[in-house]
């Protein structure tokens, strides 16, 4: 039996997250991929303009991929991967916010 921080809890309300397959490693090299690729998207709006710039689209691409991260860390179900994913989302839709408020 696979042992975890949440499991007992959550396999009989989600017991799709805890069954290991392809899909899995898909989705969380998917999340990885997404969250490191905000930098490559900084880098070059940054060697375009010349100077350190974070463009609205780094916070999108930040937001969504520690979201995909944290579903993949609750699947692992170890807690230190979800004390280092669960906050990300909150943070990085709070900076969406705050572009959106800034725009309007």
């Amino acid at each position: 039996m696979k042992e975890g921080l949440f499991i007992d809890y959550l396999q009989p309300l989600l017991p799709w997250l805890y069954v290991d397959s392809y899909f899995w490693t898909l989705f969380g090299s998917t999340g990885a991929l997404l969250f490191g690729s905000r930098f490559f998207v900084q880098w070059i709006v940054s060697e375009k303009a010349k100077k350190v710039t974070v463009p609205p689209i780094f916070w999108y691409i930040s937001f969504f991929g520690s979201v995909i991260n944290l579903i993949y860390a609750f699947h692992l179900d170890r807690f230190p991967l979800l004390l280092g994913s669960f906050f990300l989302p909150i943070l990085y839709g709070r900076n969406i916010i705050l572009l959106k408020r800034e725009k309007g």
